[in-house]
């Protein structure tokens, strides 16, 4: 009798993999496996991704160009497929599941997610499994949180971690508009609860992963994903804080040059950092801590940051404007994510100070902006002339075109502060510019 292997039951069709969460990561990681002919099924509490998944509809704007590969025809041929019912990845026919939910709730980690997904699972134990289901946790965690909080809540319920479950951390790095930077090709830190645990998931995980890292153990790979963020996080409110303390020179220019060091990284100044990693990971950092007194650096960067946005309101309030256009609610160009973006920390900034404010974003629907702001949206080209200031906040390739109509309609706007520098080849007649980090972009010289 020939005894298969898990990788072999996987790429022969015998066993699937069990998806928890079908937003970007959890999405990704399905269509990766399903490439590779591993048959995938989704869950998410959310009724338009699981309808959007089976029928084959682009879920995420953008995704098929970031993944680099059509999912059409993996969905068509029952490699991808999604359910709203938790307990239809209760069964043998799953020994792998990947958790892939968020962490955060109101711009602060939680748990009761990633509790309530473990939890679910932990009932595969009382039905006849072929062996042990390993479950891999791409989902960012705060540190110790497995230690503290996981294993014992599994293990309170009579299953062993180890022998009943296979449990391990894998945390992603994908950068999602760059379509270089995937899952199959950014090297990925792996760690298991045993050794053995950590060998069988570099073997699934290899399936889709191009370079796996072994870390010593679960503890040490849970806690890799926030501490490098929390690297960029002090980085990035560094560049902030020098684009303040020194207003009489051009910021974006000085970080160019100190970039070319061989071993020093670019950094641009912002109006503030957002999405579910970067601003996150100071928090997380600072709560795993055994001693957080001892990270005063990474207290005082996210102090700062959270405050760069309110910074941006007063240089708009102090020159007096009185109807302001925001171009961009998602915390980053070409994607459609606004967790903790500055967008929306501007946005009610301006209105608590009475400021008329109206959004626009080609990501979102009117509808859905409206809801996610509170405020009326505007047509990019058309209603530019309404304001007497211009925030682009979101890098959004569409905003690089038209530049000429741009100019002309933008005479009598008294300033425009540019994010990322999208109009910094316009050359304006009458608003003052400023690309952030630019001279003086923040009002003070």
């Amino acid at each position: 009798m020939i005894i298969m292997t898990l990788v072999q039951e996987l790429k022969d069709g015998r066993k699937k993999v069990a998806i928890w969460g079908i937003g970007y990561i959890g999405y990704s990681t399905m269509a990766h496996f399903a490439r590779e002919g591993v048959y995938c099924v989704g869950h998410d509490v959310m009724p338009h991704r699981v309808d959007d998944v089976n029928a084959g509809r682009e879920a995420i704007p953008n995704m098929d160009s970031w993944l680099g590969f059509d999912v059409r025809p993996l969905v068509k041929n029952g490699l991808m497929s999604a359910t709203l019912n938790w307990k239809d990845l209760i069964s043998n026919e799953f020994p792998i599941h990947m958790i892939s939910i968020p962490t955060e709730k109101d711009g602060k980690p939680y748990d009761n997610n990633l509790i309530d997904v473990l939890e679910k699972i932990s009932t595969i134990s009382k039905i006849k499994i072929d062996r042990p289901p390993l479950i891999i946790i791409e989902s960012t965690l705060t540190p110790n949180r497995l230690n503290k909080l996981i294993i014992p809540m599994i293990e309170e319920t009579g299953v062993k971690i180890g022998k009943d479950i296979l449990l391990g951390v894998a945390p992603r790095r994908d950068w999602f508009t760059d379509a270089g930077k995937t899952l199959k090709t950014i090297p990925r830190v792996v760690g298991g609860s045993t050794p053995e645990t950590t060998e069988l998931m570099i073997d699934v995980l290899s399936i889709i992963c191009d370079k796996l890292i072994r870390a010593k153990d679960h503890n040490h790979a849970e806690i890799v994903k926030s501490i490098e963020n929390a690297y960029r996080h002090m980085d990035i409110a560094l560049a902030n804080q020098l684009s303040e303390a020194y207003p009489h020179l051009d910021m974006i220019e000085i970080l160019k040059l100190v970039g070319t060091k061989w071993n020093v990284q670019t950094y641009h100044p912002s109006m503030g950092t957002g999405g579910y990693c970067i601003p996150l990971a100071p928090q997380y950092v600072l709560e795993g801590a055994k001693h957080p007194d001892k990270l005063t650096l990474l207290k005082e960067s996210l102090n700062y940051d959270l405050q760069q946005p309110q910074r941006v309101v007063d240089c708009l309030i102090n020159k007096g404007v009185k109807k302001v256009g925001i171009l961009g609610i998602t915390y980053t160009g070409d994607i459609k994510v606004h967790i903790l973006s500055p967008s929306l920390k501007i946005i009610d900034g301006l209105k608590k100070a009475g400021v008329d404010v109206s959004v626009n974003d080609p990501y979102y629907t009117d509808e859905e902006a409206e809801k996610v702001t509170g405020c009326e949206t505007f047509k990019m080209l058309d209603d530019l002339d309404k304001f007497d200031a211009i925030v682009i906040v979101s890098g959004h390739i569409v905003y690089k075109f038209n530049k000429h109509k741009i100019k002309e309609k933008l005479k009598n706007c008294k300033i425009i502060l540019d994010n990322v520098g999208i109009w910094n080849d316009v050359q304006f007649q009458g608003p003052e510019y400023y690309e952030a980090g630019n001279c003086g972009w923040l009002g003070h010289r």
